[in-house]
């Protein structure tokens, strides 16, 4: 457990500073491009189209079998490496031909997530220095994987925070060289292929730096990278049916995906909130998702696939009802307290139109429990080796989806991005009390009652503390235009205000309720700063 807190410790600090640093990224963006701005949707929509891509030949097939089979190669004579070599081998000249060709396929792109016309063309410049990202993308998480998976977590966390500095520095050459439009005043035509190059070109360095940096890595872990087309005799074929499910469940999310971003263009030119707020509005609800999510369930997962590989399944539960209890009691906190600082926290970034993105933030945090709970179900079915069971769940997850933002186009422009967020948190609400009920049925029991009577009271401390920081936001005029959402510095007084108020409130609450959680929380915390002091005091 202690080798678990202490990677947890470091995945958490590094998300957090490469978090912080795409927080300050995306500020300038904005501050450069506007949110609002039909340049601003441009650049946006090219932006999820390597995503997208990638997320389909990568992200998930790499996430959902990578760890898993690395842990059962480590028992070959060479401790894995040959089918680490061979594995890579294979993946690096995948990317690279797939990119090559969805780069060549940029304008089919565009039009396929509704950028027509001059927007379109626009989309597609962008595209084009775009989707290279694709390649190192997916080099980032193979790589990252690997590391891993022979529990280095430290470096695939802190890599982003390399792209953050690389992007931020690109984005103020482009300020000081192209001007700032923070009120998203810059029309399409101002677009030069120079501005277009620096923006789009800087994107991608970042993302080239973030993946190539972790082969500076492998010798920690007594890898060495060698090209190797011996791909026989690793076990690939059982990899590679693992991998079809997960293609199958991939490719319906970017669907979805598909869909919601050509309903949210259909706003794109009329300065309402479209692609480029909802980006914006993501980034803010992936920062406690990052932070507690993945920081815990990346230290957990390793281990539940090597509980899975002993068929040790006493260990499996404790460890899935431990990462469950821990992320619940964290991100309740959260989910509830961005619901209540939505405006304030979207002052930060732009004060033009704080109310769209703060719309959009609410909606989806709505769905930001069962979203961090759905991702260590996810990684519990994948260490099990099951692929098929999380395409079944996420089927009627997109099915949701695209019905739900189809809709959204009958909605009033102004609030249609935030109609599809709320889309968007209904599905995965939906799509995890499905993948909870299958996952109890494949693994019998999984400590489930234990998890939902630490739930509820995570839950009702939450919506008490909920209310006493709407009451303070109210005191600072954050629902009626005044102090909290006056200027950048008012909101950072504001949320910090609304912060401290509702995390008193909320740790008062558990303690009433006599929450067992929240003292093994407070335990581990205070022994590590015991043991910070004792280092401490010894050095002096």
């Amino acid at each position: 457990m202690a080798s678990i807190g202490r990677a947890s410790a470091m995945l958490a600090s590094g998300t957090m500073v490469s978090r912080v640093l795409g927080f300050v990224r995306s500020w300038i963006l904005i501050q450069a491009i506007g949110a609002v701005a039909q340049g601003a949707n441009a650049y946006s929509t090219a932006t999820v189209v390597p995503n997208g891509i990638y997320a389909i030949i990568a992200q998930g097939i790499l996430s959902a079998i990578l760890v898993p089979q690395i842990v059962r190669a480590s028992v070959h004579k060479d401790g894995g490496k040959a089918y680490i070599n061979k594995l890579v081998t294979l993946g690096i000249l995948i990317f690279f031909v797939v990119t090559v060709v969805a780069t060549l396929m940029a304008p089919w792109f565009a039009a396929l997530y509704g950028a027509h016309g001059a927007f379109g063309e626009l989309v597609t410049a962008f595209a084009y220095w775009s989707l290279p990202q694709i390649f190192f993308l997916a080099l980032y998480t193979l790589l990252g994987e690997v590391l891993n998976g022979r529990k280095s977590f430290g470096p695939f966390t802190w890599a982003p925070a390399i792209n953050n500095v690389v992007s931020i520095a690109m984005l103020i050459v482009f300020i000081v060289a192209f001007g700032s439009d923070p009120k998203s005043l810059r029309p399409l035509e101002a677009w030069t292929p120079g501005m277009i190059a620096l923006l789009g070109g800087g994107a991608t360095l970042g993302i080239a730096v973030q993946g190539l940096v972790l082969f500076l890595f492998w010798r920690r872990v007594g890898l060495t990278f060698r090209f190797d087309f011996k791909w026989r005799g690793v076990d690939l074929g059982s990899a590679g049916k693992a991998a079809g499910w997960t293609f199958a469940m991939i490719v319906g999310t970017q669907i979805a995906g598909i869909v919601e971003t050509n309903v949210a263009n259909t706003v794109a030119n009329d300065h309402f909130a479209s692609v480029t707020v909802m980006a914006t509005a993501w980034l803010i609800f992936m920062l406690p998702f990052s932070i507690v999510a993945v920081s815990i369930v990346t230290a957990y997962y390793t281990r539940m696939a090597e509980h899975a590989r002993a068929d040790d399944m006493g260990s499996f539960r404790f460890d899935f009802s431990t990462a469950m209890r821990t992320i619940s009691l964290l991100i309740s906190f959260f989910c509830v307290s961005i619901i209540v600082a939505a405006y304030p926290i979207s002052v930060i970034f732009t004060t033009f139109s704080y109310s769209q993105v703060g719309n959009v933030l609410i909606a989806y945090a709505i769905g930001m429990i069962p979203f961090c709970m759905l991702f260590v179900v996810q990684r519990a079915f994948y260490s099990l080796g099951n692929t098929r069971t999380p395409f079944v769940y996420t089927v009627v997850q997109t099915v949701i989806v695209v019905i739900g933002v189809i809709a959204c186009l009958f909605v009033a422009p102004e609030f249609r991005a935030m109609g599809i967020a709320l889309v968007v948190s209904i599905g995965g609400i939906v799509q995890a009390l499905i993948a909870a009920a299958l996952l109890h049925r494949r693994m019998g029991r999984f400590d489930g009652r234990r998890i939902v009577r630490g739930l509820w009271r995570y839950l009702v401390s939450a919506v008490v503390a909920g209310a006493f920081g709407l009451a303070v936001l109210a005191v600072l005029g954050g629902t009626s235009d005044g102090f909290a959402v006056s200027g950048k510095l008012a909101a950072i007084v504001s949320i910090a205000a609304i912060g401290v108020v509702m995390l008193a409130v909320y740790v008062g609450m558990l303690r009433m309720l006599r929450t067992e959680e929240l003292d093994v929380a407070i335990g581990a915390l205070r022994g590590r700063i015991s043991r910070r002091s004792g280092r401490s005091g010894g050095a002096e």
